[in-house]
């Protein structure tokens, strides 16, 4: 199937040149059937497992659709819980990043309500939220739906699933009559169906097949890395385990170009393909891979189809495809002509939910591995140059040596330390400075390799800080009725919230807080630990006063708390 670059689909100049600046070089499938329909204003059904990039092929027609220079809300995107409401938000502002005057915002509830009513009353074009909250929006006035042009209803399967029909019924009563609406939905069931028929207006049907496939001779596995780590783990897995030939997989030009630079400068015989590579030189990189001059090729999906080598060890999904068919086709480039093959996906943070469509999608389990230490790999290579020494003594071949060797016994070295320094100039010459990354002083937890102990899609528990923080561990927050919540962190300074269990704070109330009213960078928070009537949260030492400064005239559900500098069980 031949799909045609995303410039050909109608969109305009402005949308074009944030598609180029986050490096995405080809629609998938549900992109290039339901981009040019939607913008034709038709009403879609798009039938679409989650993964498929169907966020891309709703918000690229929404935002072409939008006219920044009016004030009110004019695109309404319905999502089944606060999680994807956030990510699809996101998926907005940076697709539509060169419109300038845009605004869109995520309503959803279990946050405090004054940024939202803001937020609205500032005239955001795209409205983005749950269908408890807008619903209690639109109740009180404070969204106004009588201008929406577009209507898309993400997950809609979902959605009614879960118990929201009668709130979606009077949101979507409440549009105009003369309004688009594109639902989204992964089954075609009866409820869906009634649903499409009460409010849809003939919707062109656009179905995305995506038959189950397998892969029985790879071993697939995942780390858990965040993206600062990416190069570091993978440098340590190849040193583990050095292939002959492997196939690093990004999802942009951008991130090809920086993996290809890291591996380089670390000695690793790299090189890259991707769009904007030409095709005389795509012949040499290919030839060079072959040949076995370049061990590891860094590639986007579409650079790499028509590559057909039997010889590749390990396939790396440095970042998670967002369609489970890609996945297919990348690790299907290994094991192959009988051939074993490995299979290794770097994931981080929300991307589980995606792993697990894979599994889904495969019926196979991918199973969490340990990232090995910077002691692992050492030990890994004193193995392999014991290997080598042994091999190349049983083979003999270095007798045009042997009158180097004996003028340094004649000047009274011994044949141990020969051996020693010749084996330390090889380890030199041979290995890298491994670095420390976060993930080294995070104990690998077995639970988490249980299925049912990964975060399930629209749990409303806490696990723990992995589900909110970039800085997330294995171990949950604390219940504990003590004062002492433990040691801090290096770089870390631990500040005291007036307000606890008691007031019904919840960790991700401090999570949201913390990153929206104070400003923290995502992924910065460390511990937060609970006590009947106060918290306590550790936050970067240099962003502590910000915190403070920022987070003193917030509410907590709705109260108002005091927020210093923790200073023991006295304050």
């Amino acid at each position: 199937m031949d799909i045609p670059p995303f410039s050909e689909l109608g969109l305009p100049d402005d949308l074009l040149a944030a598609i180029e600046i986050l490096g995405y070089e080809q629609p998938s499938p549900i992109q290039w059937k339901a981009i040019p329909p939607a913008l034709e204003g038709k009403d879609i059904l798009g039938l679409s497992a989650t993964g498929s990039g169907k966020t891309a092929a709703f918000a690229l027609p929404a935002l072409a659709n939008v006219d920044v220079t009016q004030r009110f809300p004019q695109v309404l995107i319905l999502c089944p819980t606060r999680e994807l409401a956030v990510q699809v938000c996101a998926e907005v502002h940076r697709l539509g990043a060169k419109k300038k005057g845009l605004q869109a915002t995520p309503v959803y509830g279990g946050a405090p309500i004054d940024r939202q009513l803001r937020a609205l009353r500032d005239g955001a074009q795209i409205v983005v939220g749950t269908p408890g909250r807008l619903l209690d929006h639109l109740r009180r006035g404070s969204f106004d739906a009588s201008r929406i042009r577009m209507a898309i209803l993400d997950e809609a399967d979902r959605m009614l699933d879960m118990g929201f029909k009668e709130e979606m019924d009077e949101i979507l009563a409440a549009l105009p009559k003369e309004r688009q609406i594109l639902f989204f939905s992964a089954t075609m069931n009866a409820g869906v169906s009634r649903f499409i028929k009460k409010f849809g207006n003939e919707p062109e049907i656009i179905e995305i097949e995506q038959k189950a496939m397998t892969v029985s001779t790879v071993e697939q596995a995942y780390y858990e890395v965040r993206q600062r780590s990416k190069v570091e783990v993978l440098s340590r897995i190849l040193d583990m385990n050095p292939p002959r030939l492997g196939i690093i997989f990004c999802n942009t030009k951008r991130s090809v170009d920086e993996c290809t630079e890291d591996l380089v400068n670390r000695g690793y015989a790299a090189d890259r393909l991707h769009g904007d590579i030409t095709q005389q030189m795509r012949e040499r990189v290919l030839k060079r891979f072959r040949d076995g001059a370049v061990e590891l090729l860094v590639a986007t999906d579409v650079a790499a189809r028509g590559l057909d080598i039997d010889e590749i060890d390990i396939v790396f999904n440095y970042d998670l495809p967002t369609d489970p068919e890609d996945y297919v086709h990348r690790i299907g480039r290994t094991g192959r002509a009988g051939r074993s093959g490995r299979a290794v996906s770097f994931v981080f943070g929300r991307e589980i939910y995606r792993l697990q469509g894979v599994e889904r999608y495969t019926r196979q389990v991918i199973k969490r591995e340990k990232i090995p230490s910077v002691e692992q790999v050492e030990g890994r290579r004193a193995d392999i140059i014991f290997e080598s020494l042994k091999e190349r003594l049983e083979t003999g071949g270095f007798d045009s040596y042997q009158e180097n060797v004996d003028r340094l016994l004649e000047q009274g070295h011994t044949p141990t330390d020969i051996a020693g320094a010749l084996i330390t100039m090889l380890r030199e010459s041979s290995g890298r400075e491994g670095e420390a990354i976060q993930e080294d002083r995070e104990p690998h937890s077995p639970q988490r390799d249980n299925r049912k102990g990964r975060v399930e899609r629209g749990d409303r528990g806490y696990r723990g800080p992995r589900e909110y923080s970039d800085r997330g561990r294995d171990k949950p927050y604390e219940r504990g009725g003590m004062r002492d919540a433990g040691a801090i962190e290096g770089g870390m300074s631990r500040l005291f919230i007036s307000l606890g269990k008691g007031a019904g704070i919840m960790p991700k109330d401090i999570v949201g807080m913390m990153y929206r009213e104070a400003g923290l960078p995502d992924g910065s928070l460390g511990r937060i630990t609970l006590f009947p009537k106060h918290c306590l949260v550790d936050v970067p030492e240099g962003l502590a006063d910000q915190a403070i400064q920022k987070a003193s005239s917030a509410k907590l559900r709705g109260k108002t708390f005091r927020i210093d500098h923790d200073r023991g069980p006295n304050q």
